[in-house]
């Protein structure tokens, strides 16, 4: 299959698929292809990016989860510095797996990719000092079609990974902390999101 290895329906939901680029390293350093269209048609996925984005953030960020309604998109995502817990919550209506969640450490070292198709919320928690993040994806941003939902919700149930703090029956930030003390960030927008009851199906 080339120069990746792909792991295909992870944590038994389909069209989740974590991928692991082949790295050529010797003592210059290293070299991998971050993205590979044959490749990634041979191990059947056609798809047809059109946008490379990339955002920096520091410990205790939290972005998400975020979606577009009517332009939903698929995302191939990655860490190229730092650390990230990285999530997709299935919003399809019709999926065996409707509100299931999974979750990968994708980190600069690692190097691992998260594939995530339409229909999903996403979003990703910085575990390191800093992290820069990236991604790609197949549809444009339009403007007033973002979706979200809350990070928190217990019917969900998502484990983010070094996060200590109790459930305020609501999305806020407040009262969250890293297990080392850094206090949980999280942008307005992202604190007023609903449940998994009250959201936008696909």
């Amino acid at each position: 299959m080339g120069q990746i290895k792909v792991e295909k329906n992870v944590g038994g939901i389909e069209g989740l698929a974590v991928i692991t680029p082949t790295v050529h390293g010797d003592d210059r350093g290293y070299f991998m292809e971050t993205f590979n269209q044959r490749d990634m048609m041979d191990a059947g996925f056609s798809i047809n990016f059109v946008q490379d984005n990339q955002s920096s953030s520091t410990k205790g960020v939290l972005r998400g989860l975020h979606f577009q309604k009517h332009y939903p998109q698929v995302k191939l995502v990655r860490a190229v510095r730092g650390s990230v817990f990285d999530v997709a919550v299935d919003l399809r209506s019709n999926s065996k797996t409707y509100g299931k969640w999974y979750g990968v450490e994708l980190t600069a070292e690692n190097k691992k990719q998260f594939l995530i198709p339409q229909g999903f919320a996403h979003g990703f928690l910085v575990l390191s000092d800093e992290a820069e993040f990236c991604y790609k994806v197949n549809d444009f941003w339009h403007p007033n079609d973002e979706g979200g939902m809350a990070w928190n919700d217990p019917e969900i149930g998502i484990e983010w990974p070094h996060l200590q703090g109790n459930y305020p029956e609501n999305a806020s930030a407040e009262g969250y902390t890293l297990d080392d003390g850094t206090k949980l960030t999280l942008s307005d927008r992202d604190q007023e999101w609903v449940g998994l009851k009250d959201t936008f199906k696909f």
